[in-house]
């Protein structure tokens, strides 16, 4: 077995489960559901039509943090890769996010009048995140992702109008590049906040929980960050540079 690519077209997804139980989340955001008995990965993505080698590639990559495959991924299409993001844009704002206001509401619940300044502390740092977090992922959805399928489809149909040139070299992925905020500091600083200067509360294991959820949280974005950055932008600035080398925009 690959100790990089340890899942193959041929494991069991159960097996694959089984082996990783942090991977149910990423199986999600293909659209897969529970029930797929023992079928291969190769059934399953035939099942919902899913590319299975990019469906292996995000997989292997969440499994082992050291295996990163850049070049490979780069070969699949901006579809593909932006309908994966954009799922995964959802499942933070719909599961992710609402779990850990779940675990901050619970610390109220349970909290004695001593301590609820210091939860509610917590609760204004999270929410201050989450408005971040959610204005950073509609501003891909609504605006960078279409931007990026458009290239796409504009160089399929070779067809190249004015406002397309026009966007590549007013507002290119560069922009996008130069303003994509780090998620991940504001949940560093929340998790040291807790460990480090909080004051011992009493709910300690809804605190404990929580603090579990920010780092699985953090985990996740910082995975979600590497794909966009070193194989999204990457792979828009390709489509850039072609769309205006064959139409001529550059001369």
């Amino acid at each position: 077995m690959n100790n990089y690519f340890p899942f193959t077209e041929k494991t069991r997804l159960a097996d694959l489960i089984h082996q990783d139980y942090k991977l149910i989340p990423v199986i999600g955001r293909f659209g897969i559901k529970f029930g797929f008995g023992n079928k291969t990965v190769s059934e399953v993505c035939r099942d919902y039509n899913i590319n299975k080698w990019f469906f292996l590639e995000i997989i292997n990559s969440f499994h082992n943090s050291n295996y990163f495959p850049t070049e490979e991924l780069q070969h699949f299409s901006a579809q593909t890769m932006v309908s994966y993001l954009s799922n995964t844009h959802a499942w933070y704002l719909n599961v992710k996010v609402p779990e850990i206001e779940d675990s901050i509401n619970e610390m109220k619940r349970l909290a004695p009048n001593e301590d609820i300044k210091n939860i509610k502390l917590i609760s204004d740092f999270f929410q201050e995140y989450k408005n971040e977090l959610v204005i950073h992922l509609d501003e891909e959805d609504s605006k960078v992702f279409p931007y990026i399928i458009s290239l796409e489809k504009s160089l399929e149909m070779g067809v190249f109008d004015k406002e397309l040139i026009r966007k590549i070299q007013d507002e290119s992925i560069e922009e996008y590049e130069r303003n994509h905020d780090n998620l991940e500091v504001k949940l560093a600083d929340l998790k040291n906040l807790i460990i480090k200067y909080l004051p011992p509360v009493s709910s300690y294991d809804s605190c404990q929980r929580l603090l579990i959820e920010l780092f699985r949280l953090e985990a996740d974005i910082e995975n979600h960050t590497r794909i966009e950055e070193k194989v999204l932008v990457p792979k828009v600035k390709l489509l850039e540079q072609e769309i205006i080398q064959i139409s001529g925009a550059g001369k």
